[in-house]
């Protein structure tokens, strides 16, 4: 069984790439993945904004798919970002990396992450259906 979006008629329509609910049935396996930030496999880390933004997803899509999972299965994300200046970039790098699936999305703009240099950071929450090949 897939999982169903929920954006009733009666509030706005989501403002981006996401959906206002999504609703998992039973029979499945659930997925929580930690906040990821740019830092590469060899320990860099970009200086620009743009660039920690996609390897936060590389690394994002790199724990999914160590879980026989994809962006199809994300059922919320949450996205940290620390400059608000960079909030039209992320949503293209986000958009990007979500294709056509719309989990539940909460961007919130915060003062600082764990590490000054860290720029964004991203965190969600994935469901894979027992009988679901890889999405």
């Amino acid at each position: 069984m897939p999982m169903t979006p929920h954006n009733p008629a009666i509030m706005a329509p989501p403002a981006g790439a996401y959906s206002n609910g999504m609703s998992a049935p039973a029979g499945g396996r659930w997925l929580h993945i930690a906040g990821q930030v740019g830092i590469a496999p060899d320990g860099t880390l970009p200086e620009d904004f743009q660039a920690q933004a996609h390897r936060v997803w590389s690394n994002l899509l790199a724990v999914l798919a160590d879980a026989q999972m994809s962006v199809n299965n994300l059922v919320k994300v949450n996205h940290f970002l620390v400059r608000p200046d960079d909030m039209a970039a992320y949503a293209g790098v986000r958009a990007g990396y979500l294709g056509q699936a719309r989990p539940a999305s909460t961007v919130l703009i915060v003062q600082a992450l764990a590490k000054p240099q860290w720029l964004v950071e991203v965190d969600a929450v994935a469901w894979k259906a027992d009988d679901e090949q890889t999405a």
